[in-house]
């Protein structure tokens, strides 16, 4: 600061001090201070006070927290329900005579600004708990750091900006009601806005419950909270002791308490130890996975805010209530599930997503290892059951489970369910035209050999014995047939993008999965077929409700992407997957039930995803250190060895063991019957010889006899 300036804050508060030492006090010092205002012409000015920053809290479909989202720990609190002795703590020490003067105390003012003349600075604050409020709102509402510095600065000028604030506050608000607002606007340290927040994170109680001692270290730390941030160090904690120790001797000294209760508080530990941790955020959440998609679904969605600096702010400054689709119920039967197959010691990760048919509320998400960023706990710290878009990462390759795709696709273009195609042990693209992806182009590739697993035979394969069989000749030839991208636009039309977010890869093994996909993604298109055609984008969030109580709900949504007897067709076919398919060896569950299993070139990575008309779910297993590094061939999971993980190895088990759970209680629900004489028997692709009964698999699971190579509806 120059000399002209500091002479003239000095001559400035020199007046102040001048005035209100010759005004008579007419009614006390409140009065006086009115005088002394109108000689100098300081006149009130009203202060903005946008809404704090208040935390977010995350509900699952129950109403039970699961998480809390927060730029500043705070937790508004009315006066009524904070401890009368903490309200006393903080009024004996920082502005004992609070409820008898007006915006500013004349002689607190009088005494600091004697000793900052004679130090030719500002040695001493002074300032009423109106004039910090006043502070506290005007930092909180600095988005520069100009503005910020402004509102730190110290200089004469800041002071009568805030005095000026002071009395429009002063004027607007009863006593009570500046004091409510100082309580939940101040920083405490520790990560700990507000009297509320201060009371759960240093002690673990509410407002309310307070004592003596507790009240005194809150209210002791409101002067420095950074000096005094128990969390920071031994050196803090014993500032913050001292100062507790000053706040009940001037309790003492206000006859607030008595002499002998200050010295037995003093006796007593300052009881901070460690702190509680702050709550909040998805690492403290018990569904880190369900709280990183909800998070990052906010936070990337352009109906929370047009920018993404307006959607941090909606999310973790609007004190929101967030009511989501999350089942507890289902949850823990697909954690449970995983826990019995896969350990979160293991190298490999497993992970599921549960969606409900119909709507695409996402009802659970769960993963073999646990969130975090400890690495010798074998911790991820991104979310593997959903896409890079909700905080996952670039997922696996979804292997056989995208055939039901090209099923779709030709029950869509007329085929019946006994019409299919004669392939050989191996399939090689007639030419490249055999295949045009979505462009027009060629892309067929005839040097390159698809082969079945374990080098099973060809033969004719209908639409229901290729699917039970998997078998990978019959989807290649079938997409031929129907086409390459007619096959694309059935999987988009169900919500297929790549994990990655990059565009799908459009070759002629596109119905073998070698795109990556999520188990949300994967879930939530099998899910429209459970729901007879009708596909819903995922949805994690069914309402939310601002701080002021306004309430917005949001819907499904949904589309008819396919007709509905085609998905009745579909369904017919797919429940034979757990009697005469790939999954006969692990068995259905008991209820009608549909689904596939997949299982990537040489086990880089397997899956199943299945459907009732009442839930779907997907479960992928891979090594996220690399899938094709790391393939699943010799592997220990879950304490048991495996030579090859195939999609009926791990994730079907897993998928069974979770419906069971989840499905409990639910009453059943039968599809809709095929309409059989639109797809029943055969039509233009009939089988043309006795077929070979011999099936092949590239799940691993379908190397014996399927029970019919026919299916005779009519």
């Amino acid at each position: 600061m120059s000399s002209i300036a500091r002479l003239t804050g000095a001559a400035v508060a020199a007046g102040v001090v001048t005035a209100a030492i010759a005004l008579p006090a007419v009614g006390g010092t409140g009065a006086m201070f009115v005088s002394a205002s109108e000689e100098l012409g300081i006149k009130p000015e009203e202060l903005k006070e946008p809404p704090l920053a208040e935390k977010t809290t995350v509900l699952d479909a129950e109403g039970n927290q699961i998480a809390q989202f927060y730029e500043e720990y705070r937790e508004n609190v009315k006066l009524a329900d904070v401890a009368e002795i903490m309200k006393t703590a903080v009024i004996s020490i920082e502005d004992f005579r609070f409820y008898e003067h007006g915006a500013i105390d004349i002689e607190g003012t009088i005494r600091a600004l004697a000793k900052n003349l004679s130090s030719g600075g500002i040695a001493q604050g002074g300032s009423s708990i109106t004039q910090q409020y006043v502070k506290q709102v005007l930092l909180n509402s600095a988005t520069t750091t100009k503005e910020k510095n402004a509102a730190l600065e110290a200089s004469y000028a800041r002071k009568l900006r805030e005095l000026r604030y002071a009395m429009a506050v002063e004027e607007k608000y009863t006593k009570d009601q500046i004091l409510e607002k100082y309580l939940n606007i101040a920083y405490f340290g520790a990560g700990a806005y507000g009297v509320e927040a201060a009371a759960k994170r240093f002690f673990g109680v509410d407002a309310g419950s307070l004592n003596l001692v507790q009240s005194a270290t809150l209210a002791g730390a409101v002067q420095d909270p950074n000096a005094t941030d128990p969390n920071l160090g031994r050196d803090q904690r014993q500032r913050l002791l001292h100062r507790r120790n000053v706040v009940l001797d001037r309790m003492a000294e206000l006859g607030k308490i008595t002499p002998e209760q200050a010295k037995e508080a003093k006796t007593e530990k300052l009881g901070f130890d460690k702190g509680k941790p702050l709550p909040g955020g998805c690492g403290a959440s018990e569904y880190p996975y369900f709280c990183m998609y909800v998070r990052n679904e906010i936070l990337s969605n352009k109906i929370f805010g047009a920018t993404k600096k307006a959607r941090t702010q909606f999310l973790n400054r609007g004190g929101l209530t967030i009511q989501t689709t999350l089942d507890p119920r289902m949850q823990k039967a697909a954690d449970r599930a995983i826990r019995k197959h896969v350990f979160a010691s293991d190298k490999a990760v497993a992970s599921e997503a549960l969606v409900e048919p119909g709507t695409g509320a996402i009802k659970a998400m769960a993963a073999s290892r646990k969130y975090g960023n400890n690495k010798r706990k074998n911790e991820m710290s991104y979310n593997v059951v959903a896409n890079a878009l909700h905080g996952g990462g670039t997922g696996f390759q979804a292997g056989s489970t995208f055939k039901v795709f090209t099923l779709l696709t030709a029950l869509k273009e007329g085929m019946k369910i006994n019409d299919g195609v004669s392939t050989g042990s191996g399939y090689r693209a007639p030419s490249y035209s055999a295949f045009k992806n979505c462009k027009g182009e060629n892309i067929g590739d005839p040097s390159h050999t698809v082969t079945n697993a374990e080098g099973g035979g060809g033969g004719f394969k209908s639409l229901a014995t290729g699917t039970w069989g998997s078998v990978n000749t019959f989807f290649v030839a079938l997409e031929q047939k129907v086409g390459l991208c007619d096959t694309i636009k059935t999987a988009k039309s169900l919500g297929i993008e790549r994990s990655d977010g990059l565009p799908l890869t459009e070759f002629e093994t596109f119905t073998l999965g070698t795109n990556e996909m999520d188990p949300v993604t994967v879930a939530t298109a099998y899910a429209a077929i459970g729901a007879r055609g009708k596909y819903c984008k995922p949805m994690a969030i069914t309402k939310i409700t601002d701080r002021y109580g306004k309430v917005k709900t949001y819907k499904p949504d949904c589309k008819q992407a396919f007709d509905a007897e085609v998905a009745d067709a579909a369904s017919y076919i797919l429940e034979g997957v757990f009697t005469k398919g790939t999954m006969r060896g692990v068995g259905g569950i008991g209820r009608p039930a549909g689904g596939k299993t997949g299982t990537t070139d040489d086990q880089a990575a397997a899956w199943f995803a299945g459907y009732t008309p009442d839930l779907a779910g997907a479960v992928s297993i891979g090594d996220t250190r690399g899938a094709q590094q790391h393939k699943l061939n010799g592997v220990t999971i879950g304490g048991r060895y495996y030579s090859s993980v195939f999609g009926a190895s791990i994730p079907g088990p897993i998928w069974k063991d979770t419906m069971i759970g989840a499905l409990k209680g639910v009453p059943e629900t039968d599809f809709h019957p095929m309409n059989t004489s639109r797809f029943g028997g055969c039509g233009g692709s009939c089988q043309p010889v006795q077929p070979d009964r011999s099936e092949s698999d590239d799940d691993g699971e379908a190397d014996a006899e399927l029970e019919d190579a026919d299916v005779d509806l009519g």
